[in-house]
């Protein structure tokens, strides 16, 4: 037992006992809901050395833990050894140098499996919801107020403000209305609807493409030349709906 202590506090593996300290203590924290598991994602990039596809803090994990495992064993073969003075120094610095390198291409290859429980997704936006179709939920929509109901792509429906272009026409969208998000104004934040007929929504499976709204708003073509023009100046946000 004594020689397990001495080795794990003597060098090199005290370098590596005093880091799986801190990450006990860190997933300690976790487990208590005190802190995140993918707290530090945003602060390391482990892709250059082939490590990401997981959370930074698993990775850490498992290269400290693995090089901690390879010193204590390099060093109590060093201790056995019958190297004295400068080469069981340089013995022990080889032991940190080795515990190093192999335990990186250790968990290289433990975050093969893990990565695919870690899918790459882009954190969803606002954005998304431009160039797709809407249901209107109030009974009125104009330049102060109005609500709609849009489904993004992966199902989720999302209740969102919706404002018609101050200089059009009379939108005509009521209640049940289709209209079409065709920009977002981040100062109100809120989209820019049109009226679009219902039949011509691309979600429907139909090849009629995209075409021009029913009662006006921005000119026909395809989404991207309607995502491409710039809203008009936005207007504050609105309380609730005048009685």
């Amino acid at each position: 037992m004594n020689e397990f202590f001495d080795a794990a506090l003597g060098f090199p593996a005290a370098l590596f006992t005093a880091a799986l300290v801190v990450v006990v203590c860190f997933w300690l924290l976790v487990l208590l809901g005190a802190c995140e598991h993918d707290s530090f994602d945003g602060d390391v990039n482990t892709g250059a050395a082939g490590l990401g596809g997981v959370p930074v803090a698993i990775t850490a994990s498992l290269v400290i833990t693995v090089a901690w495992g390879l010193s204590l064993t390099g060093s109590v073969l060093v201790e056995r050894s019958a190297a004295q003075g400068t080469l069981r120094q340089a013995l022990s610095a080889a032991v940190l140098v080795v515990a190093l390198l192999l335990a990186w291409a250790v968990t290289r290859i433990l975050l093969r499996p893990l990565r695919a429980l870690f899918p790459d997704e882009p954190e969803p936006s606002r954005l998304d919801f431009i160039g797709l179709t809407c249901t209107v939920r109030t009974s009125r929509v104009d330049q102060s107020f109005g609500q709609a109901e849009v489904t993004a792509a992966d199902g989720a429906v999302a209740l969102v403000q919706v404002r018609v272009d101050p200089h059009a026409a009379d939108s005509g969208l009521t209640a049940g209305s289709t209209a079409l998000l065709y920009a977002y104004d981040d100062d109100g934040e809120f989209f820019w609807a049109a009226p679009y007929d219902a039949e011509l929504d691309p979600r429907r499976g139909r090849n009629s493409g995209l075409g021009g709204p029913a009662l006006g708003g921005p000119p026909t073509g395809s989404i991207e030349s309607v995502r491409s023009r710039p809203p008009r100046t936005g207007l504050g946000r609105s309380g609730p709906e005048p009685a």
